[in-house]
């Protein structure tokens, strides 16, 4: 097949299997059961499957085929509109939530899994579904109604292997990237804690200034550099991510290794390593004072985290929040002489997590750079080999 054809006309093929999520009923909870997965758990080609929610087992027969099975293609169908993943080997089996499509290959040499998954993450697919998604004046949403009417491109097997196999050579790089900047911090915030056997209580703000954003998208242009809302810092940049090309004191710019954290609502810490931005409103740019070096700011800022989310919550607004006031609030620090003797491996460990970090980015701008060329046929897979290749 290499005309264009209709993820509808697959499934009337039998090539295909759509489907979208069980409705589960209060009354059918319980363990042992089948996790909920739902759209929040699927991030960038990954799924985070640690839920709180579980089906019972006894409705097995019930949920049918909206049970995972390896290899599912899952497409986020709900709120944000357009994150996909494959279900893994080796993980638990999972009932799918009504805001998730599946898409199940049932004949795979017609038709390759990833490949199509990456045809999901392209411009065609996304053209297509922003004149679908939109459909209602609640969330954005597309159903599997419209999901069926969606067109694409389907090459020769050898040629969707030869595609998801260029591409998915920049991604396992990207996986191993991630494991290992997880390995790292780790390892990192492990070997703080015994230091912290001898240290001394002060206040968490005399490590570090904490800068508060501002409402830098108010009238944004729509180009220069990125203005850096929770959004970003916990899903990435998007279709909604804003861009103002004004001019910013420095205290406000975020550059590759600064410390943000997101003081309202998720109360989260990042390592920022993407390219220059503009911090907004609710995050705080995290500066070091004197003395005590951004790993060591990062670990007990960390290790007070727990506590501010259970302030947050604790509060009666739509969006929980701390108040600077908090950050007075008194920390373990260890002894001068110890930061001193830990400094050079500890920051060695930080900025190698941060390189892996650049890394990641890098390869994902040349992965979605080759993605669109590749399935339109513009770039030939000899072509782009080379440039993974130069890449990696």
């Amino acid at each position: 097949m290499t005309d264009r054809v209709s993820l509808g006309t697959l499934v009337s093929r039998g090539v295909l299997e759509i489907g979208d999520g069980y409705r589960t009923k209060r009354s059918e909870h319980g363990t042992p059961g089948y996790r909920i997965l739902r759209v929040a758990d699927i991030g960038e080609g990954v799924i985070g499957a640690d839920g709180p929610d579980f089906v019972s087992a006894e409705y097995k027969d019930k949920i049918n085929s909206k049970l995972s099975e390896p290899g599912d293609v899952l497409l986020t169908t709900k709120g944000t509109v357009g994150r996909v993943a494959i279900v893994p080997e080796g993980i638990e089996q999972l009932v799918y939530s009504p805001q998730l499509c599946y898409f199940r290959v049932v004949e795979p040499n017609e038709l390759n899994a990833r490949f199509l998954s990456y045809w999901f993450r392209s411009r065609d697919f996304l053209l297509q579904a922003s004149h679908r998604a939109n459909n209602t004046d609640m969330a954005a949403y597309i159903n599997l109604a419209d999901i069926r009417t969606l067109e694409l491109r389907v090459p020769h097997m050898d040629e969707q292997r030869a595609i998801a196999e260029v591409l998915g050579a920049l991604d396992d790089k990207i996986a191993a990237n991630a494991r290992l900047v997880e390995s790292l911090d780790e390892l990192r915030n492990a070997r703080l804690q015994p230091m912290l056997d001898e240290a001394e209580p002060m206040p968490l703000s005399s490590t570090a200034q904490y800068v508060n954003g501002k409402a830098f998208t108010k009238n944004a242009t729509g180009t220069g550099r990125v203005v850096v809302r929770i959004a970003e810092l916990n899903s990435g940049l998007g279709g909604s991510t804003v861009y103002n090309d004004i001019d910013v004191d420095d205290k406000h710019v975020a550059r590759p290794g600064d410390l943000l954290f997101a003081w309202s609502g998720s109360l989260t810490l990042h390592r920022w390593y993407r390219p220059e931005a503009i911090v907004n409103q609710h995050i705080f740019k995290v500066i070091p004072n004197d003395g005590f070096p951004m790993w060591l700011v990062s670990g007990v800022l960390q290790r007070k985290l727990a506590e501010f989310r259970a302030i947050a919550a604790d509060k009666a607004t739509t969006m929980g929040h701390i108040q600077r006031r908090h950050l007075d609030e008194p920390v373990l620090v260890p002894r001068r002489d110890i930061i001193e003797r830990e400094d050079e491996l500890m920051t060695g460990l930080w900025r190698r997590a941060l390189a892996a970090e650049l890394e990641i980015e890098k390869l994902a701008q040349t992965r979605d750079a080759l993605l669109p060329l590749l399935m339109s046929g513009k770039v030939t897979v000899k072509d782009a080999e080379q440039v993974v290749e130069e890449a990696l």
